[in-house]
């Protein structure tokens, strides 16, 4: 019997499937907000909007323009996305002549100095947020800082994991029965993302300003655009969230105690480039130190492990007192296709592919194994429409082929669980696109773009055209009263919170940074 069979046995035997509807999943979705030309917006975050720094569905990422809305957490990708919805609904509502970008990578930008850097307030926690943002402006500039996407959360909950650890003769605490097969999971999803990456990649080409005066390996396209002729995801290659400084930070996600120990090496190891920055010039702070890492979230990855923080805790803290509460999925574009970038049936499968990637054997990644997946992940990512594709360690088909056989039999047991065939539906659309390429989003866009479609379309133009399309689709959207008033109350206590954490503030800045990062050095302890 192989270990995947094994698993597969053990699940049925203890009729755990049965719990597969206790998954959790959210939603965080970036978009650009952008004028009715087509430019970033200029203007600030808008005041019907609520507080950035404290409202709990609708903040702004690296720039003002660039807005994040957040869903709470969900039992079914349908109610998920009936609230990311109704948070789009008010959105509009609130934006004056602007509308969000549909695309993951950026619109028309003449200069880095046009995007606005977000701001949070004067509360000390608010400017932590702002001085990080001017760190990754001086080490990595402001365009790659423009880039969207989509994060999904992903979670089940604590009745799962007590029917499962008991099944499994555990004795641990919980939190360390999860944690270590959170990990489980993160590790297999590095060996196979670039399989999301295939079906869901849908940033093939870019506007020409965002590579003006830049070095790239960009081809230009037929319609004069520039991209690759067989790129899937460019969000996720060269131009998008890389570091060189972080191509030495290799993360095998062994377990909580040696992820810990890497990130907290990050963050507090001196950097030689980051220390010629320094930390100060004659404006004030330009970041919030000189190491490798100025907090956990600069440091990039394609999944983090989450754990939820209290106010003012650093969440490697967090993770090493508590441990993981829920994975994050960061290596999902904006599908401009959809309204909201993202559909109940691309969720349908993600689950399948997150349950697969957690009860599929999972050893321990070496550093040669987790270089081979990343190699595997970015030939997908910039040929991944090449017709037979090979991998480094094979033909292209032939592995994602396999992967989709596996993930099936999560699909018939989600569909088991929730006697439907949601999920099966979903495995079979993304089968589709490996029998044919042309139904992935990034071919689709790719047709659209070329010539031979009439007129020539340009990124810039169809993207545009794209998202006033999108703007109509929400404006034209009915609003409840009792909607209506949620929102405005909810806007009115984020502010009044925010002003209540800038009134609560005790320590000057200098002191409040001190003692937030003697989190650091507690842990070295």
């Amino acid at each position: 019997m192989s270990q995947q069979t094994a698993y597969l046995s053990f699940i049925e035997t203890h009729q755990l499937h049965t719990l597969f509807t206790h998954i959790q999943c959210g939603i965080e979705k970036e978009s650009l907000r952008i004028t009715a030309p087509g430019e970033l917006a200029q203007t600030p975050h808008p005041k019907a909007l609520g507080s950035t720094l404290t409202h709990p569905s609708i903040t702004t990422d690296y720039s003002e323009s660039l807005m994040e809305l957040i869903t709470g957490v969900h039992n079914t990708a349908e109610s998920c996305l009936s609230e990311l919805e109704s948070v789009h609904r008010c959105v509009y509502q609130a934006l004056d002549n602007e509308i969000l970008w549909v695309a993951s990578m950026p619109c028309f930008i003449a200069k880095e100095s046009d995007i606005p850097i977000a701001q949070y307030g004067s509360s000390n926690i608010g400017r932590m947020k702002h001085v990080y943002r001017i760190g990754l402006e001086k080490r990595y500039g402001r365009l790659m800082q423009t880039i969207a996407g989509i994060h999904y959360n992903f979670s089940l909950d604590d009745d799962f994991w007590t029917r499962y650890q008991q099944d499994s003769n555990d004795t641990r605490p919980l939190t360390e029965f999860k944690t270590e097969h959170y990990f489980h999971l993160i590790r297999n999803f590095q060996r196979h993302a670039w399989l999301l990456v295939y079906l869901f990649g849908a940033s093939p080409a870019v506007c020409t300003s965002f590579v003006r005066n830049r070095e790239h390996q960009l081809q230009t396209l037929d319609n004069g655009d520039l991209g690759m002729p067989f790129g899937i995801c460019l969000r996720m290659g060269d131009l998008g969230y890389q570091s060189d400084a972080q191509k030495t930070l290799t993360a095998t996600y062994k377990n909580v105690d040696s992820y810990t120990q890497i990130l907290l090496n990050a963050l507090t190891t001196e950097h030689s480039d980051y220390a010629d920055i320094g930390t100060h010039d004659e404006s004030g702070w330009v970041q919030l130190n000189t190491h490798m890492l100025q907090i956990e979230n600069e440091f990039y990855s394609i999944i983090r492990p989450k754990t939820l923080t209290q106010s003012g805790e650093a969440p490697l803290n967090a993770l090493n007192d508590r441990g993981i509460d829920y994975i994050e999925v960061r290596c999902l574009d904006l599908n401009p296709y959809l309204p909201m970038g993202i559909d109940a049936q691309q969720i349908h499968f993600i689950n399948a592919f997150l349950l697969f990637c957690l009860f599929s054997p999972s050893p321990e990644l070496s550093q040669d194994e987790l270089a081979l997946s990343r190699k595997k992940f970015k030939r997908v990512v910039t040929h991944g429409l090449q017709p037979d594709l090979e991998l480094p360690d094979g033909p292209f088909l032939t592995q994602a082929n396999a992967l989709m056989r596996g993930i099936s039999d999560f699909s018939k047991l989600l569909d088991e669980a929730h006697s439907d065939n949601k999920h099966s539906d979903a495995l079979a659309a993304q089968q589709a696109k490996l029998d044919d390429s042309r139904l992935t989003p990034a071919a689709q866009i790719l047709a659209d773009l070329h010539p031979s479609n009439g007129d020539t379309k340009h990124f810039f133009t169809w993207n545009l055209n794209r998202s006033r399309e999108t703007a109509v689709h929400f404006q034209n959207a009915q609003m409840s009263d009792e909607e209506r008033a949620a929102f405005v109350a909810q806007a009115s206590v984020s502010f009044d919170k925010q002003r209540q954490i800038e009134l609560d503030d005790e320590l000057d800045f200098d002191a409040f940074l001190s003692h937030y990062y003697a989190q650091y050095e507690q842990l070295r302890t």
